[in-house]
């Protein structure tokens, strides 16, 4: 979700400074870039060993290297960072920060930053109510600095109140909206099945498809970058996806992807059923693989779980099901049929009488129809720019 977002953590002497490297965890997995900047003080708390070791860069503290006289320009790291965080930050630096001194790295830094700088304060209970502080914080809020509030409960001290640096979690999921509270998608869970279901007959064969699961990434693709968090129920695919916003569950048969289905459905605000679902399974599965020259007379079948007739049975009333649909004949009268009798809010239509559309390819050519009667019809174009057509859509329905 920060992927490419480079991001400046200043940590003050406080014994606070343990949860860095949580924050630094937490900001690395979500992909962004994190440089530490720590002053001396930080350092009895917490080591720049530790620190350099997650974020894989090396932890700033004075303006020259003793050992080979490089220079950390202040400045540059300014201007490379899209924000800064200090925390935590004690007392003492917030008094500096608000009245403009720079004696180490890390103040100089700031006095130069062009972004966005978050604060996040730890102390004792009764340095944090003093009037001096709460001035400081006041005179940094005015300059455009974002306060992360500190939290009650016990302190260092022994005392409980006041003072407690802000939890990991949140502060990374307060830098997530900062950056993506204007995307389209930020805050909605979405559910997505892609891929084909293997059937299996007897411990090596399956009953399958050829679906590649392709389209289904691609959407959970562009949903993540529009701020969306993704669960993807997977069917076996060569093809999958690595993202900190998508959650990708895999599964092989019908009825494993039904139950994964029932698992997540609830939480979604989006439900995307772009799997190529069995319709039907082997009513027995050999135990043995099946022999050649024993043979089998007939495999008789029996249906699946229709998994998106149940999801529009039970969906409520906030929730938008989008279903799939790829027709040889009839094309529009079949998609319409299974809208309507599936309740869907909206249904892709893909058609096999088109070329480079369909499974296994890296392009489709799609239409749309919706609950509200609407028809939209797209040319053949690469499935990453299909994903991104189908959720505008969506995004219409929604701000409709």
């Amino acid at each position: 979700m920060l992927s490419g977002k480079k991001i400046i953590i200043g940590i003050t002497g406080s014994i606070a400074a343990y949860k860095v490297p949580f924050i630094i965890r937490l900001l690395k997995k979500a992909g962004a870039e994190v440089q530490v900047i720590m002053t001396h003080a930080a350092a009895d708390f917490v080591t720049p060993l530790t620190l350099s070791t997650l974020t894989e860069r090396p932890v700033l503290i004075d303006f020259f290297d003793k050992n080979d006289g490089t220079w950390s320009s202040h400045i540059d790291l300014g201007l490379w960072a899209d924000i800064m965080l200090i925390a935590p930050v004690s007392a003492n630096t917030m008094a500096k920060m608000a009245n403009g001194i720079a004696d180490n790295l890390l103040l100089t830094t700031i006095l130069s930053a062009r972004n966005k700088v978050f604060f996040a304060p730890a102390m004792d209970l009764d340095m944090y109510k003093h009037p001096t502080t709460k001035e400081n914080i006041i005179k940094l809020q005015s300059y455009g600095y974002k306060l992360i509030k500190p939290v009650s409960g016990e302190l260092a001290s022994g005392l409980k109140g006041c003072g407690r640096l802000e939890e990991p979690e949140i502060i990374v999921e307060i830098i997530e909206k900062y950056f993506f509270s204007s995307l389209s998608f930020y805050g909605k869970r979405i559910m997505i099945t892609a891929g084909p279901t293997h059937e299996a007959i007897d411990p090596v064969r399956f009953i399958g498809n050829h679906s590649s699961g392709k389209m289904g990434i691609e959407i959970a693709r562009a949903f993540a970058k529009q701020g969306a968090k993704v669960d993807l129920i997977l069917g076996p695919s060569n093809n999958t996806i690595e993202h900190a916003s998508v959650n990708v569950i895999n599964v092989t048969s019908a009825v494993e992807m039904y139950y994964e289905s029932m698992n997540y459905y609830k939480a979604a605000d989006i439900i995307i059923m772009a799997a190529a679902v069995a319709d039907f399974t082997p009513d027995l599965i050999a135990k043995n693989k099946i022999k050649k020259d024993s043979g089998v007379d007939s495999i008789n079948l029996k249906p699946t779980v229709d998994i998106l007739a149940y999801l529009g049975d039970v969906k409520k009333e906030n929730q938008i099901l989008v279903g799939f649909a790829l027709e040889t004949n009839n094309e529009l009268e079949n998609a319409r049929k299974k809208l309507d009798n599936k309740n869907l809010d909206v249904i892709v239509l893909n058609s096999l009488a088109d070329a480079g559309a369909g499974f296994g390819h890296d392009t489709n050519k799609i239409s749309i129809l919706t609950k509200a009667g609407d028809e939209l019809f797209y040319n053949l174009k690469p499935k990453h720019e299909v994903a991104v057509d189908i959720i505008d859509v969506i995004d219409k329905l929604i701000k409709n």
